[in-house]
């Protein structure tokens, strides 16, 4: 009985962290982001544009994201949309 208790809890315990690791709210950049700003007519050269780090690399986890990319983050919230759009950089306040 022990046995099934256990494997219950494994699986509950597996199944909220990958609810939790597939619904967090870390997005991830990408360079889609850098041409649909580019096409809207942002000069955003490189991720510096939006983040700290020069090249954030996948593996790092987090990524720190200078003021653009915490507006960005903001809109993606407010507008309630699954992934950031580049176009947005467009509507940035602080030019």
């Amino acid at each position: 009985m022990s046995k099934t208790g256990s494997r219950l809890g494994s699986l509950i315990a597996l199944l909220g962290w990958s609810g939790w690791m597939a619904f967090s709210a870390i997005s991830t950049a990408s360079l889609d982001i850098q041409k649909q700003a580019k096409a809207a007519g942002v000069d955003a050269k490189n991720c510096q544009y939006c983040h700290v780090d020069k090249l954030p690399k996948k593996e790092a986890g987090k990524h720190d994201s200078n003021d653009v990319g915490k507006w960005l983050i903001a809109e993606k919230d407010k507008k309630g949309a699954k992934a950031v759009d580049g176009a947005w950089l467009k509507d940035y306040p602080k030019k």
